[in-house]
């Protein structure tokens, strides 16, 4: 009789913690579904730079990771666990770190992360969300321009444990030289933000750009990147694929660009305005600046990377905007991706910043 009680007393036990794995499973998948659109706006940097808008597409498309990313092969580093954890909530494979997450494994379309418009939160009738457009050929390099190692080693996404540290006059003046161009290609393409002008069109002018002036545009065949710089459209977090889509009234779009010039790469990316957009639009790119501005002001030696993050999530708590957790900054210089791992949410992560160090900051905020 004994024995039949205990029996019955872990059946109801095991009942219990069922019925809390499946209620637990429902909020994680609500949870998702309910995430809303990010952006941000940022400003060029040697060591920070902001990203902002969209979850891997084609302004509209995802671009598939290679699964045979040569890191996953071995134990993780604690950047892998770091970005390991955000498993369970990301849409992105477990060991992408930084852009080397650059996009969905092949065949991963699918589980992309559906976020709402935030350029139209407030607007009625909502926006329609991004569909796939056509995408166009890929646009040639002259022989006359050097090429990252990556491009003859068929766009295999290399990855650097350590850190980018710029610590020779040459080295210091190449990352300025590119920093500065990255910086001009990116003002010279926002001036070009209209309505009426497709992605596509944007691409072609900053690949045009850049070749003219002796630097190859970073993102082309990075991890199989067809594009040469990332457009990012409304609801899309970050690295969207140039395409035939036409910008609309109220969109609000993020020009990444990255080149590499001198042997070292620049990168930075901003939000711009299409036209007219709606105030909540406004106030989420604004605050976005605002927290890019005061994460870099704490940048110096002997100061932790987990500051950065900490600084971030202060001043979006304090408007009631999300953080997108998913996404981090990076170390880039020589190589495009290497470490730190900059998380722009609150964390435990160990590092410290030293002189000399390039690395980037790329808040990316969500309404809601």
């Amino acid at each position: 009789m004994i024995s039949f009680f205990f029996l019955l007393q872990a059946r109801a036990l095991l009942l219990e913690m069922n019925a809390r794995a499946q209620l637990l499973s429902r909020r994680l998948l609500a949870a998702r579904a309910a995430a809303v659109g990010s952006v941000g706006s940022g400003s060029s940097s040697i060591c920070a730079r902001a990203a902002a808008a969209a979850t891997p597409s084609s302004s509209s498309s995802p671009v598939p990771m290679p699964s045979h990313h040569p890191r996953l092969a071995q134990a993780p580093s604690p950047a892998q666990r770091a970005i390991g954890r955000l498993q369970h909530f990301a849409p992105v494979s477990g060991g992408r770190r930084g852009l080397s997450e650059l996009l969905n494994l092949r065949g991963g379309g699918d589980k992309k992360k559906k976020l709402s418009n935030a350029a139209n939160a407030a607007s009625s009738p909502p926006r329609p969300p991004l569909r796939p457009h056509p995408i166009s050929s890929r646009l040639a390099v002259p022989e006359t321009v050097d090429k990252p190692p990556y491009v003859d080693a068929g766009g295999e996404v290399p990855y650097e444990d350590g850190y980018q540290v710029q610590d020779t006059p040459e080295a210091i003046a190449a990352m300025r030289a590119s920093g500065l161009f990255a910086a001009r290609v990116l003002d010279a393409a926002g001036a070009l933000v209209r309505p009426g002008i497709s992605t596509d069109e944007i691409d072609k002018f900053v690949h045009k750009m850049c070749v003219d002036n002796g630097a190859y545009p970073s993102p082309l065949t990075y991890g199989g990147f067809p594009k040469s710089v990332c457009t990012s459209v409304n609801e899309c977090i970050c690295h969207g694929i140039p395409d035939a889509r036409t910008l609309q009234e109220g969109d609000i779009l993020n020009i990444d660009v990255t080149v590499y010039l001198g042997g070292h790469h620049g990168d930075t990316s901003r939000t711009f305005y299409v036209g007219d957009v709606s105030a909540e639009a406004k106030r989420l790119c604004e605050t976005t600046t605002r927290v890019l501005d005061a994460a870099i002001s704490i940048c110096r030696p002997g100061v932790p990377f987990n500051k950065i993050g900490e600084t971030i999530h202060a001043i979006a708590d304090s408007e009631s905007l999300g953080v997108v957790k998913e996404f981090v900054g990076h170390g880039v210089g020589r190589v495009f991706h290497s470490n730190p791992v900059v998380m722009h949410c609150r964390n435990r992560e160990p590092g410290v910043m030293k002189e000399g160090m390039t690395f980037t900051i790329e808040p990316m905020l969500c309404l809601g």
